[in-house]
């Protein structure tokens, strides 16, 4: 357990609560520690945080555009590398039809998230149908293989060396945001007999990074039967009732669905927006010094970002403020000086996953073909 120095001060023009009734002519930045867990100073500025001009050099904001992959591939050691690190990468995966040979992962653990199409994984544990939006997780050293009804677009999120769990909910309990026992499994059912066969199957698995194939004369995936608690799960983020708080907009933190090897996964799922007069109605502009910030965005209508759109992914490294666009900001803005929403959205209409690294992460060699570049001058007033 870190013991941070911790003796909260105030100095100078700054509102009681944070993200709330905000002084007159101040923006307000969240200057924290360890994601949205750890210590933090909330600082007014005069300006806004991301009224930048010009920006030089690698460390800046990026996005890239997943609909510019156009290629499938018939095995996720195939899928476009995005970012990685010692704890975790990140693959677009867009396949077609049935796998012809089962896959394991001896590295690390894999969430697969179902960004558009519909099918069927089988694996050690049985059969578990899929479609857009489902979460599933495969555990380290298991085989398994889709079977899609036309293509599918998956984003993999690896990881490395340690399994996934579930974050714990504190104060509100287990059964809040998603109850355990919304998680499905995997069944032994007529779809998964049906695919048993006595042909000749190849599992491709990877280790260090490097391949190994092993052939057997039968499908391995022939199990009968099973009891214990390590196997794979499915949820869909319309499964999820996110955290919320009419009166205060809550970090990012409050969304954790799962927890990985030093890196956490988020759902932004549909949720109403902040309704009190003096809560804060955007995401607020905040420095997240110790994580990166990736989100992947999977649909809906992405009110805090402009010119971003279904398919999308953004990566916020850690070092520098970032937060709301500016249409989105002085909208919400209006809404708090006028006590009226106008034309702020009632209702939060989108779905994305966010990742958050504690360690920086590497952006993938050739991504750069996906990428837009005018992403850093968005937050420019005119842009």
């Amino acid at each position: 357990m870190k013991k941070y120095i911790t003796f909260p001060k105030v100095a100078g023009i700054a509102s009681r609560q944070a993200h709330c009734d905000l002084p007159e002519g101040t923006y307000e930045r969240e200057f924290g520690r360890e994601g949205f867990f750890g210590p933090c100073t909330h600082l007014h500025h005069k300006h806004k945080p991301t009224g930048w001009v010009a920006w030089e050099g690698d460390l800046r904001p990026r996005a890239f555009d997943m609909s510019k992959i156009l290629t499938t591939a018939g095995s996720p050691w195939d899928a476009v590398p995005l970012f990685h690190n010692s704890t975790c990468s990140m693959r677009y995966w867009i396949t077609s039809g049935a796998m012809d040979h089962l896959v394991t992962n001896v590295d690390g653990d894999e969430l697969l998230f179902i960004h558009e199409g519909e099918g069927d994984l089988y694996c050690d544990f049985g059969h578990l149908a899929f479609k857009a939006g489902d979460y599933i997780t495969m555990p380290r050293g298991a085989k398994w293989r889709v079977s899609c009804k036309g293509n599918a677009q998956i984003l993999l999120i690896e990881s490395k060396y340690d399994g996934y769990r579930l974050p714990d909910r504190g104060m509100v309990g287990d059964h809040a945001i998603f109850d355990p026992a919304m998680l499905d499994v995997p069944e032994l059912n007529e779809a998964y007999q049906a695919q048993m066969d006595e042909k000749e199957w190849k599992v491709v698995m990877r280790s260090r990074g490097k391949f190994t194939t092993v052939t057997f004369p039968f499908n391995p995936l022939d199990t009968l039967g099973w009891h214990g608690d390590n196997l794979p799960v499915r949820i869909n983020w319309r499964d999820i009732r996110p955290l919320m708080s009419h009166r205060y907009h809550l970090p990012p933190s409050a969304h954790t669905t799962f927890i990985g090897n030093r890196f956490v996964v988020c759902t932004f799922a549909p949720r109403p927006a902040e309704m009190d007069p003096g809560a804060l109605k955007v995401p607020f502009y905040h420095s997240n010094n110790d994580f990166d910030e990736i989100i992947f965005y999977h649909m809906g209508q992405f009110f805090s970002r402009d010119n971003i759109h279904a398919g999308m992914i953004t990566l916020h490294p850690a070092g520098f403020a970032h937060g709301p666009h500016p249409k989105a900001f002085n909208l919400a803005a209006e809404a708090d000086k006028t006590r009226k929403m106008t034309d702020a959205p009632k209702m939060l209409d989108e779905v994305a996953v966010m990742v958050d690294t504690r360690d920086a992460v590497d952006v993938a060699e050739g991504l750069e073909a996906t990428e837009w570049n005018g992403y850093v001058d968005s937050w420019k007033e005119n842009a």
